[in-house]
């Protein structure tokens, strides 16, 4: 069975097809994302994946070429950060955990209670440890932290019996932060839906106040 990206060429059609009825009715895409997952037995950030994925096709099948045409679907635009703002992105995390404080922590400081910024800086983090950890490593170099800089180099320290417990090896920290990020989602997508609700009954009240006049 033909698949795109491990849907079937089918599931990857109804998914596009509801995402597009869905964004027709107004609704927003975490909404989507939820009520198809839902619906299809599929975790709400796995569609979400999915569907990013589908939008970039970073390989240029040609099935998913011809699966948006005139889908007129796209995805919300963030400015990327600069390579200089990396580096200052980077430079601040790092010294945040010299302090002794984990990742997500040192990212919850620094975005300042901001969840959008917060999954922001998230993301830069774990796909620069993923893509150029050496990076990562140089800086944690120039602030001083040998170990740090080590530990990326290295992906964790080995000895004869086995990588150091004591070092965490980059896919440890990538799967944590992939973890902190769905559960970032999911609570920007609770927040969305506390304001909805608020906005509805406001409206509710207002109806029935300007009926009882």
């Amino acid at each position: 069975m033909n698949k795109i990206n491990g849907y079937t060429e089918e599931e990857a059609k109804n998914l596009v097809d509801f995402i597009k009825a869905g964004k027709q009715k107004g609704k927003t895409l975490t909404y989507l994302f939820e009520t198809y997952g839902l619906q299809n037995g599929r975790a709400k950030g796995s569609v979400r994946n999915y569907y990013y994925a589908l939008m970039k096709n970073e390989k240029g099948d040609e099935r998913i070429v011809q699966l948006l045409d005139g889908a007129e679907l796209s995805v919300e635009k963030i400015r990327e950060f600069t390579p200089e703002e990396t580096d200052e992105v980077l430079r601040s995390i790092l010294a945040e955990k010299s302090k002794g404080l984990s990742v997500r922590r040192a990212i919850f400081n620094l975005a300042g209670g901001d969840d959008k910024l917060m999954l922001r800086l998230q993301n830069k983090y774990r796909n620069t440890l993923k893509k150029d950890p050496e990076r990562i490593a140089e800086i944690a170099t120039e602030l001083g932290l040998s170990e740090e800089a080590e530990s990326l180099k290295r992906g964790g320290r080995r000895t004869a019996e086995g990588r150091d417990s004591r070092l965490p090896d980059r896919d440890f920290l990538r799967r944590r932060l992939e973890n902190e990020i769905n559960a970032l989602y999911d609570r920007l997508a609770q927040a969305l839906k506390t304001e909805n609700e608020r906005l509805r009954m406001e409206n509710e009240n207002l109806k029935e106040q300007l009926h009882n006049r």
